[in-house]
């Protein structure tokens, strides 16, 4: 119909018309962000930037997800119940309650669809759309002077966009890694957390029922590497959902702020199928990702034997051996800890690249020095 009448217009009515259909399109990414509604939540996963060639501009990563926690659902209290009955927990208990928290993390409402928008470097961007996860990515280019105006120790905050009136602050942080040094990229479950993977049962406890436990050591050896100047990227197998009790654990154990590289996971899309993909699968294509970010960075793979943490770095180190530095590996009790496994999975790198360590002085403080460019 909107076509029929153009047709019909005199020419100053069409190029009138025309134009107001050019400012329509432009108008409409603008008109359809949206400030999060009071039933909803959003969280920002910490990213890290790089900065490009010249030093006049940095690529910022945003990744966040957007939920309706659904508090007081039916079924969601059901489902609830029903796993504390399986692990054999009372409702009022301790165990209970928190088992009861970090489930309901996965039965929340997810909100596809939503274009928000972010206050960062005293702009105010848009982001694109939300997936049916929830979940939303954008990529921002920024000016490397304004960006540095609101750094704070190479640390770029940001928030989301909300109602006037609307008290709550939704907030997020960017690292800022230097273009020359070194990146540790860390597996969480068994290599810095006590999860207990192989085993099905103490694994569930693990996940949802008790206190997360760190590894002994590895906080303290972080932390040294992290003084050296390094950057850290957890990439792990665990699901997003799992984020914000994971962020909170590493915070309070003392371990470097870095950027979270988690799995996807849904109850009611195909990503559940995710849950059951190997780390062989999952990790690799997110390693690579990282090392293109970084041509200029040196790399600290640090993992544990329980899954495939040495064949995944393994064969990364060959396909970059000159952006390796350093593979760790923990010898998990009950592990595949067999010779033969490890003289395969890092065949054709140097002996002296690659580690197995119970201990994690191991992990020597004097590996990372900053790096001057």
């Amino acid at each position: 119909m909107v076509h029929v009448q153009a047709v019909g217009m005199g020419l100053g009515h069409r190029v009138r018309w025309l134009s107001l259909s050019l400012l329509a399109a432009l108008a409409a990414p603008f008109a359809l962000a949206s400030e999060p509604k009071s039933d909803e939540t959003v969280v920002f996963f910490p990213t890290t930037a790089a900065l490009s060639w010249d030093g006049s501009r940095w690529t910022v990563p945003i990744h966040g997800w957007i939920y309706e926690p659904e508090r007081n659902s039916i079924w969601r209290r059901e489902v609830v119940e029903e796993v504390r009955e399986q692990l054999n927990l009372e409702a009022d208990s301790e165990d209970g309650r928190r088992c009861a928290d970090r489930a309901a993390l996965f039965l929340v409402d997810n909100e596809g669809g939503k274009k928000l928008r972010i206050r960062i470097a005293g702009h105010v961007e848009t982001l694109g759309k939300s997936e049916g996860n929830g979940h939303f990515e954008a990529t921002l280019s920024l000016d490397a002077a304004e960006v540095r105006r609101h750094a704070k120790d190479r640390v770029l905050p940001f928030e989301a966009v909300t109602s006037e009136g609307d008290p709550r602050h939704f907030r997020g942080r960017v690292l800022l890694p230097p273009q020359y040094g070194v990146s540790v990229i860390s597996d969480i479950d068994d290599t810095i957390k006590v999860t207990e993977v192989r085993d099905r049962r103490e694994f569930l406890r693990h996940t949802f029922v008790l206190p997360f436990e760190a590894v002994p050591g590895m906080a303290a050896a972080y932390a040294a590497w992290a003084e050296g100047g390094a950057t850290f990227h957890y990439v792990s197998s665990s699901p997003w959902q799992l984020y914000e009790p994971l962020e909170q654990f590493t915070s309070q154990e003392g371990f470097p702020a870095g950027a979270y590289h988690l799995k996807h996971f849904g109850l009611k899309d195909s990503t559940v199928l995710d849950l059951f993909k190997s780390a062989s699968e999952t990790k690799p294509p997110i390693i690579r990702a990282i090392l293109d970010r970084y041509p200029h960075h040196r790399f600290i793979f640090v993992g544990d034997s329980g899954e495939k943490d040495p064949e995944v770095y393994g064969l990364i180190a060959r396909e970059r051996p000159t952006q390796l530095l350093r593979v760790f590996i923990r010898r998990v009790d009950g592990a595949d800890n067999r010779d033969e496994r490890f003289t395969k999975a890092f065949a054709g790198i140097p002996a002296a690249k690659w580690t197995l360590f119970s201990d994690p002085s191991a992990l020597g403080a004097d590996l990372v020095v900053p790096v001057k460019k």
